[in-house]
């Protein structure tokens, strides 16, 4: 199952350094060494098994911006499911930037008008932090009025953050089949093992794709800041050729436990009972795995007939 992604935006707007760090594993430091993108970079990224993201990395320099919507305008802009726009929120030019987002919006409207929009306000670790709230609030109700009649969704993102996790969960989150099957089995395996909470991170990447809560926790950033620090473990384990597969944390209010679980995600499981044996949750653990294996081969089984039936 393809879906194809546009990733827009002006030249120098960081879109190559976020799609690096999330689908390459580069950290934000080693993006500093890549160039501007000629034209489009094509890619793609399989994502939990059957998903592939058709992934269009668009350059951002003027000359290919006008070409976009002129001599490639149905090429570019026919059949997508997701527009992502990145907006340097530092540039000196945002009317113009301004003009190609909404040029983007008439493409997408004369070809794929059921597109999802997102709009990233990037690179808002250069904004004194006490004032980004509200730069924020003012460039999104701006892009809000100016998408009508799409929708859009905003994210404030850095890369040298969590935001960027969080910006990129939510819109791949949009593109998982089944999602609410898989949620519901989520919840039903929390409750029987008493978890105050269960999340599924997609395995290369580490973006959180699914979770369940019950009970209320004061951070609402926690899942992003988890990809992140994981992630980053994980790549140091990586360079000293050790292979990351289950980690374990515990102090006198809580244990969380995260390990592989289906071929293609990890689970993290957390819980206020710090006195439960690790054997016993890692039994839980490895007995469900086997339930949302058959609900990954399942799904993968409809987008073949899906595929199949549309031939």
């Amino acid at each position: 199952m393809k879906k194809k992604v546009l990733l827009m935006g002006k030249s120098g707007s960081g879109k190559t350094s976020m799609r690096s760090i999330i689908f390459a594993n580069y950290i934000a430091r080693d993006t500093r060494r890549l160039g501007a993108t000629i034209d489009v970079e094509h890619s793609h990224v399989r994502f939990l098994g059957n998903l592939v993201l058709n992934l269009w990395d668009c350059g951002g320099q003027e000359a290919f911006m006008e070409n976009y919507f002129a001599s490639q305008r149905e090429n570019i802009f026919r059949n997508v499911e997701v527009l992502i726009y990145v907006f340097d929120v530092e540039s000196r030019e945002l009317e113009k930037d301004m003009h190609y987002y909404q040029s983007c919006l008439e493409a997408l409207i004369q070809h794929s008008v059921d597109a999802k929009v997102f709009c990233l306000i990037h690179k808002m670790d250069l904004v004194q932090e006490d004032h980004r709230d509200k730069v924020f609030k003012e460039r999104e109700e701006t892009l809000k009025r100016l998408s009508r009649p799409l929708d859009c969704t905003c994210f404030k993102t850095s890369i040298w953050d969590e935001t960027l996790y969080k910006a990129w969960s939510s819109i791949v989150y949009q593109l998982i089949p089944n999602v609410n099957i898989l949620e519901r089995n989520l919840l039903h395996f929390a409750e029987i093992i008493e978890a105050d909470e269960v999340l599924l991170f997609e395995r290369a990447t580490f973006l959180v794709i699914s979770h369940c809560q019950r009970k209320p926790h004061r951070d609402v950033h926690r899942f992003e800041k988890v990809s992140n620090i994981i992630k980053q473990f994980k790549l140091s384990c990586t360079k000293l050729a050790a292979q990351f597969q289950s980690m374990e944390v515990r102090n006198s209010n809580f244990a969380a436990y995260m390990d592989v679980f289906t071929p293609n995600t990890y689970v993290m499981v957390v819980c206020s009972d710090s006195t439960i044996p690790s054997a016993a949750m890692l039994i839980n653990i490895r007995n469900a795995r086997k339930h949302f294996e058959k609900l990954e081969h399942l799904d993968q089984a409809r987008a073949i007939s899906a595929i199949t039936s549309n031939r």
